[in-house]
C-alpha cells in the first residue's frame, strides 16, 4: 500500500469509525469499561450507616466529631490494543481480509477511548512483538495507531499470542483493559491469559472468515498453511467430507470458547463477512447486564 492509499484508507476508516462512535457506542463504551480505582473528593459528616473504615481521624479530631472522606471512580482508562499480524489473517474471502476488519475495529474502540479521554496503546505481534506503541491521548495519536495497523509489514508469518503477553507483563505494569484481536487459530495459551487476566481485564475479540467453517464442494484441493508454510491436500467431493470438515472446525470453535470461560475471559466472535457493530453492541449489553447482577 502506497502513501496516497494509506492516507485515504485511514481517512475512510476515521470517518466511518467516528460516525459509530458518535452515534452509539459512546454511552456503551462509557458504561462498560470502569475507572481503575478511586480519587478522594471531599470529607462531610459522619451519618448513621456510613464505613468507619473512611472516617478521617484527622478532620475528626481537629472539629472534635466525625467526618468521612467521600471518592468519587477514577474515569481514566488505559486501553491496551494487541493486533495479530501473523499471515493467517490475510486472508478474506469476501470483501476485506481479517487484518483489515481487525484494524476497523481496532480504530473504533480507539476513537472510542480518544472521545472518553482514555489513553490508548499499541502491540502488534507475530511470533514476536513486532511494535509496541505506549499508550497516549489525542486524535493525532490515534491516527498514528491505525496507520500503523495497515502499514507494519510483519517480519515474520507465524503467531504467539503468549510472547507478546509475556512482553507486555513487563513493559506495562499499570493495570489496563487489554483487548487480543486475533484469528485465534493458533493453540491458546491458557496459562499466560490466565496470568494477564489477574491484573488487566482482558477481552479477546476473535476475528474469522466464513470460509474457515464451512466450504464448497471444490473436490480434492491444495491447501497452504499461511503461517508454516506447509501444504497439504484435502478431499470435498461430497457431503459427506464437507459436513467433516465444517464438524472439525466447530469442535476447534466450542474448545477455544471453553477454554476462554473458563479463565473468565470475555470473548467476541466476528466475521469477515457480517457487520461488527450489532456483535459489538451485544456485547456491551451483555457485559453491563452481567455487571449489574454482580
Amino acid at each position: 500500500m502506497n502513501m496516497p492509499e494509506l492516507q485515504a484508507k485511514v481517512r475512510q476508516i476515521e470517518i466511518r469509525t467516528r460516525r459509530l462512535v458518535s452515534d452509539m457506542m459512546i454511552g456503551q463504551y462509557q458504561s462498560v469499561f470502569k475507572g481503575q480505582g478511586m480519587d478522594f473528593d471531599d470529607i462531610r459528616e459522619y451519618q448513621p450507616g456510613d464505613e468507619v473504615r473512611n472516617i478521617d481521624w484527622n478532620v475528626t479530631a481537629r472539629l472534635n466529631q466525625p467526618f468521612i472522606k467521600q471518592y468519587v471512580e477514577e474515569r481514566e482508562l488505559t486501553i491496551m490494543l494487541m493486533v495479530d499480524l501473523s499471515a493467517s489473517g490475510t486472508f478474506g474471502s469476501g470483501l476485506q481480509t481479517k487484518h483489515e476488519l481487525a484494524a476497523e475495529v481496532a480504530a473504533v474502540l480507539a476513537f472510542a477511548a480518544q472521545r472518553n479521554n482514555d489513553k490508548v496503546g499499541l502491540t502488534l505481534f507475530t511470533e514476536r512483538v513486532e511494535k509496541y506503541v505506549a499508550p497516549a491521548k489525542g486524535n493525532r495519536h490515534v491516527l498514528r495507531l491505525v496507520r500503523d495497523i495497515l502499514e507494519h509489514t510483519p517480519d515474520r508469518r507465524g503467531g504467539d499470542l503468549q510472547h507478546a503477553l509475556q512482553h507486555l507483563q513487563k513493559t506495562f505494569r499499570r493495570r489496563a483493559v487489554m483487548i487480543v484481536l486475533s484469528d485465534f487459530l493458533d493453540p491458546l495459551p491458557v496459562s499466560a491469559l490466565q496470568q494477564a487476566q489477574r491484573r488487566h481485564d482482558v477481552i479477546a475479540v476473535q476475528i474469522t472468515d466464513p470460509h474457515e467453517e464451512t466450504l464448497p464442494a471444490l473436490g480434492r484441493i491444495t491447501m497452504e498453511d499461511a503461517e508454516t508454510g506447509e501444504v497439504g491436500e484435502i478431499s470435498l467431493r461430497n457431503e459427506e467430507e464437507i459436513s467433516a470438515f465444517s464438524h472439525h472446525q466447530s469442535h476447534a470453535q466450542e474448545e477455544l470458547e471453553q477454554q476462554l470461560c473458563g479463565i473468565a475471559i470475555d470473548h467476541i466472535r466476528l466475521r469477515t463477512n457480517d457487520p461488527y457493530v450489532p456483535a459489538l453492541s451485544k456485547f456491551f449489553r451483555t457485559r453491563l447486564e452481567r455487571q449489574r447482577r454482580v
